[in-house]
């Protein structure tokens, strides 16, 4: 199975903590020059010293704000002026802030339609033109189960991953022909600072200790366990691959069994 990446140019969205950072250093293991981007400097300088550099890869980072979706395609496009293109975009950014979606505010509702669908939509048009030159693209958004199941007291995600789903589906199919595939990996309960986060939240709302909520969290996951950001990068950086030119359109959820729904 062909895995190798050397040579391939990835841009790494979130990439200074969680899946985000994971999927960055698997894809540099495999070979590829990542472009880290995320808002905190410190915190990327931090993960772009740590990334693999023996197959004599280059790496660098863009310093963006995804609530500016024209800051950030100015950015993107200026740093594809004065580099090569890139080969992979891995659409990766923070998911909204929990709670029933018949109390959002529609400001919620629009910080998270532009975090997400906006500034995805922006950086595929602003590297797809090299990879139809390269005849080689892989599009990955990092979404959620809830495309599939949506999950209680996330009722903002669940509005605008349903939208980036239906975005992703419609971009593979105009851009198969291109040798360009579009995928989403769909993480369930992942050990990162978000599900610290929400975890922390349903024990301040039920009552219940942060240990009550994890166990039972855990409890739902046939796995009975919690996925690394490791696990979710893995199935990243295959999708990412030679091995995977014939995987296009699809969601591929990893999530150690818990979404019910086929």
């Amino acid at each position: 199975m062909n895995l190798n990446l050397q040579h391939k140019n990835a841009l790494v969205c979130g990439s200074t903590q969680g899946i985000g950072k994971a999927t960055a250093q698997e894809l540099a293991m495999l070979g590829a020059n990542v472009t880290l981007t995320a808002r905190n400097e410190e915190k990327l300088q931090n993960v772009l010293s740590e990334l693999d550099t023996s197959k004599g890869q280059k790496h660098n980072y863009i310093v963006a704000d995804f609530q500016n979706p024209d800051g950030l395609r100015a950015k993107i496009e200026a740093h594809v002026s004065e580099n090569d293109s890139f080969h992979i975009l891995i659409n990766n950014t923070g998911g909204p802030a929990g709670g029933p979606v018949f109390n959002a505010k529609i400001d919620e509702f629009e910080r998270a339609f532009t975090q997400h669908l906006k500034c995805n939509h922006v950086l595929a048009q602003t590297v797809v033109g090299g990879m139809k030159e390269a005849g080689y693209g892989r599009i990955i958004n990092v979404i959620s189960t809830s495309v599939k199941q949506p999950l209680d007291g996330l009722g903002v995600s669940n509005t605008i991953r349903g939208a980036v789903a239906n975005w992703s589906k419609t971009l593979a199919n105009e851009l198969g022909q291109f040798g360009i595939t579009v995928n989403n990996v769909l993480p369930g309960a992942t050990a990162t600072e978000r599900l610290s986060e929400i975890i922390k939240n349903k024990a301040a709302k039920t009552g219940k200790s942060i240990d009550e909520v994890s166990e039972a969290m855990k409890s739902a996951v046939p796995a009975k366990r919690f996925a690394q950001p490791q696990e979710i990068a893995n199935a990243v950086a295959f999708l990412a691959s030679e091995a995977a030119s014939y995987i296009n359109g699809i969601n591929v959820p990893v999530d150690g069994g818990r979404t019910k729904s086929l």
